[in-house]
């Protein structure tokens, strides 16, 4: 293996771990739903491939790293599609963000079923 190969693999497993820390914190810290799906979401999205990528230039040209290859485009493929269908199904399920976090001149949340709802708790009007 060369010595760049290995730098690059050991960088991106030290951005996969340290995005795999944040996205752990941000799961236990954040304080609704949906600011947690989208911690996971991170972690899921960016870590999981870094840390997939950096097996894969360890391993050199092989079969193994074709495999490691193959699952890397699977989990760039699903995991947004599952932290999108996760919030989809909360907001059908009657979860609504927490008014509070958003900005004061940020736009009406829209119901599931495309309704915009006008009257936020908290803004005035």
């Amino acid at each position: 293996m060369t010595a760049v190969a290995d730098l690059v693999s050991w960088g991106c497993f030290l951005c996969g771990g340290l995005l795999c820390i944040t996205g752990g914190i941000g799961a236990l810290r954040l304080p609704d739903f949906f600011s947690r799906v989208h911690a996971a979401g991170v972690t899921d999205t960016l870590a999981a491939p870094l840390l997939l990528l950096g097996v894969a230039l360890q391993l050199g040209w092989s079969l193994d790293a074709l495999k490691i290859l193959l699952i890397l485009g699977f989990v760039l493929a699903t995991n947004p599609t599952t932290s999108h269908a996760m919030a989809k199904a909360a907001l059908r399920g009657g979860q609504r963000p927490r008014v509070d976090a958003a900005p004061s001149d940020a736009p009406p949340v829209a119901d599931p079923d495309g309704r915009l709802d006008l009257k936020r708790e908290g803004a005035d009007s």
